[in-house]
C-alpha cells in the first residue's frame, strides 16, 4: 500500500465486518483516511458485466478530492489508469454523501484476461494528499462447465453447472439435452438418466452465447500399434487407444478370455513380444457417463506370414478351380450349340426358264416326228 499523509504521524487500523476489509488510516490530530470495497472477492461470467464499488474518506478543511482512479498495473514507475487500459469497456461513478463518498466501477464484456486484483486511488489538492485502498478487490472471470457429481450403475447422474470460481448464488442457468432447451431447469444442479448418445450443456441465463461444453459418454475408441509393420519375436509393441469424451476418458486394456486388467493409461507397451502375446487386445474408454470398446489383433511375424501365405495360396487354388469350371463350361456350351444346328441345304441348280421352254420345243418335236414314221413305212 503506497501512502502519505500531511501529519506527521498517523496509525494503520484493519477493521474487518462480516467478510469486508477496511483499511482506515487515522492521521494523528485530523480526520481519518480510508477506502473501504463492498467486496474483497468477485466471481463474473465470461461475456457479462460486473461492478465494483469502494466508499473513501479523507480529511475534511484544507484538503479537496480532486481525482480518482482505478488500476491494476503500474508501467515505468506509474499507475495506469483503467480507462486508459481498457478502452471503451470501463466507466466511473461517484456519489456524494455527508461523511463519505461511494465510486463505482463498471467493466463490460468481460474477458478472462481481466481476471486481476484491482484497487481504487484518490488524491486531493495537497501534495501528500493522495490515497491508495488495500487490499482491493479480486475479480476472477470464467466460463462455465458441466460437472458430474455423482453417477450410478442405473444410469443416473447429478449434473452442476458451474465456473472456476463460485458464481453468484442469483444467478440463473439454462440447461440443453442434446440441444434442446430443458424448460423449468433453472437451478445449478440437474439431474438426469443418460442414455450413450446424450450430450448435455448449460449455460447461465442472459449469456446463452456463452454456454458451456457439452459433457457425454465416450464414443468408439480408436485403437493403433506401434510399429505399424510385422511384430517381430522380442521387439517392444506400444498399444494406443484414444476416444472423444467429456468427461475426459479412463482407459482399461483388457487380453482376450482373461478376466484381470492387462493395464490401465491411454497407451500401452509389451517390451518383449513373445508368441504367448498373440491374440487379441480390447481397450475400453470410460467416464462417469458411460464407456466404449474397440478390439485389436496382434499377431507375430513368422505366424502373420503362414497365414497370408496359406491365404494366398487358398486364393491361387480357388481362382484356378474357377478357371477350369469356366473352360469346362464354354466347352460344353459349344458341343451343346453345334448338335442343335440345322444341316446344311441341299444345293439346287436353277435352270434357265428359256432353256426350259427350248429343250420341251426340241422334246415334242422328236416326238411327233417318232410318231410319224410309221406312215412313212406303210
Amino acid at each position: 500500500m503506497r501512502l502519505t499523509a500531511a501529519a506527521s504521524g498517523f496509525l494503520l487500523f484493519l477493521l474487518s465486518v462480516h467478510g469486508t476489509v477496511h483499511y482506515i488510516l487515522v492521521v494523528q490530530g485530523q480526520d481519518v483516511w480510508g477506502v473501504t470495497y463492498s467486496a474483497t472477492e468477485i466471481c463474473a461470467v465470461k461475456g457479462s458485466t460486473v461492478a465494483i464499488s469502494c466508499t473513501y474518506t479523507y480529511p475534511s478543511g484544507r484538503y479537496i478530492a480532486l481525482s480518482n482512479f482505478w488500476f491494476t498495473k503500474m508501467s515505468n514507475g506509474e499507475l495506469v489508469n483503467l480507462k486508459l487500459d481498457y478502452t471503451g469497456r470501463v466507466q466511473y461513478s461517484c456519489q456524494h454523501s455527508y461523511d463519505y463518498i461511494k465510486c463505482t466501477l463498471r467493466i463490460s464484456d468481460l474477458r478472462e484476461s481481466d481476471s486481476a486484483k484491482y484497487k481504487f486511488r484518490f488524491e486531493t489538492n495537497q501534495e501528500y494528499g493522495k490515497f491508495t485502498g488495500s487490499p482491493g478487490v479480486t475479480l476472477s472471470v470464467t466460463g462455465v462447465m458441466v460437472h458430474v457429481q455423482t453417477h450410478s450403475y442405473l444410469s443416473m447422474a447429478v449434473l452442476k453447472c458451474q465456473g472456476s470460481c463460485p458464481l453468484p448464488d442469483s444467478s440463473s442457468y439454462i440447461w440443453y439435452e442434446n440441444e434442446r432447451i430443458q424448460t423449468g431447469r433453472t437451478s445449478s444442479t440437474y439431474s438426469v438418466f443418460y442414455g450413450a448418445a446424450d450430450s448435455y450443456s448449460c449455460a447461465v441465463n442472459g449469456h446463452e452465447t456463452r454456454r458451456s461444453p457439452a459433457v457425454y459418454a465416450p464414443k468408439l475408441p480408436s485403437v493403433s500399434v506401434s510399429p505399424s509393420a510385422e511384430i517381430e519375436e522380442g521387439s517392444s509393441v506400444t498399444l494406443t487407444c484414444s476416444s472423444d469424451a467429456n468427461p475426459a476418458a479412463n482407459y482399461t486394456w483388457y487380453k482376450e478370455n482373461e478376466d484381470s486388467p492387462k493395464a490401465s493409461g491411454q497407451n500401452f507397451t509389451i517390451t518383449d513380444f513373445r508368441a504367448e502375446h498373440s491374440g487379441s487386445y480390447s481397450c475400453e474408454a470410460q467416464n462417469k457417463l458411460g464407456r466404449s470398446n474397440s478390439k485389436l489383433h496382434l499377431i507375430l511375424a513368422g505366424k502373420s506370414t503362414m497365414i497370408i501365405n496359406i491365404i494366398r495360396l487358398t486364393l491361387l487354388v480357388v481362382m484356378l478351380i474357377l478357371l477350369l469350371l469356366f473352360y469346362l463350361w464354354m466347352r460344353k456350351e459349344k458341343d451343346v450349340s453345334s448338335t442343335t444346328e440345322p444341316k446344311e441345304p441341299i444345293e439346287t441348280v436353277e435352270l434357265d426358264s428359256c432353256s426350259v421352254y427350248e429343250n420341251v420345243s426340241d422334246l415334242n418335236i422328236r416326238t411327233a416326228e417318232l410318231t410319224e414314221e410309221p406312215d412313212d413305212l406303210l
